[in-house]
């Protein structure tokens, strides 16, 4: 998979690129990442980008054509286009998991008071990390990215990903490693019983009552199995 980030500050990138599961995978051909700084394609002398919005208003907005140059350079048949933006669709696991299918992905982010409208004539869809604004794209383009890059073959392990929260619409179930005891606080005794079908059941459980309790939205929607429906009915009775 090929990963092009499109924004004003490559240097931002320097520390995400270069660090843990994200360079293991850059360094293992999983994935190939560029940053492009699109002030490089302005056709403006002084090399300007943005300009005074119409009808008046605070701040800069970023011009159509250093943008709009930047995509149609790197753009390929198999590219998609996506701006980071609060006006789009809200990130999550399973839009992960679709990206992550992709040949080329393209992350445009904005900056100053936003981009000029018609910019997004050229993208395919615009996508948001949340209800909250940040002061460009970068930060959610490193999220998107993150989350995409762990999903692809030979960056973790296959196993990682399949007991991991919002899987199914599911927290994860806590957990615990050495010691056993910390100040008083012990791990469950299950969990080191070497029962793996017990096992297995308590991090259902756990899972269950965690999501419940912390995300009940998620909870409504998630399609119970048999399994699930009596440890449900299990707690019920307690």
């Amino acid at each position: 998979m090929r990963i092009s980030i499109l924004s004003l500050f490559p240097e931002m990138y320097d520390g995400f690129l270069t660090t843990s599961i994200i360079k293991r995978a850059i360094d293992k051909s999983v994935v190939e990442v560029e940053v492009i700084n699109f002030r490089d394609y302005s056709n403006d002398k002084h090399k300007h980008v943005d300009d005074t919005p119409y009808g008046g208003g605070q701040g800069m907005v970023i011009k159509c054509q250093p943008v709009v140059d930047a995509i149609e350079d790197i753009k390929g048949d198999n590219s998609v286009v996506v701006f980071m933006g609060p006006c789009g669709k809200t990130f999550n696991n399973e839009i992960a998991r679709e990206m992550s299918k992709l040949d080329h992905l393209i992350l445009l982010c904005g900056h100053y008071e936003g981009i000029d409208e018609r910019i997004k004539e050229y993208i395919d869809f615009e996508l948001s990390i949340g209800d909250y604004i940040l002061t460009g794209g970068e930060l959610a383009s490193m999220v998107v990215s993150d989350a995409i890059i762990r999903l692809l073959a030979g960056s973790i392990k296959e196993e990682s990903h399949l007991e991991e929260s919002f899987e199914n619409n599911l927290l994860e179930h806590n957990q615990y490693t050495k010691p056993f005891d910390f100040r008083g606080l012990k791990v469950p005794e299950v969990l080191l019983s070497g029962h793996h079908a017990n096992i297995k059941k308590h991090r259902l459980t756990d899972s269950l009552i965690k999501t419940k309790t912390i995300r009940p939205d998620l909870f409504e929607k998630h399609l119970f199995t048999k399994e699930e429906l009596a440890i449900l009915k299990e707690i019920e009775n307690d």
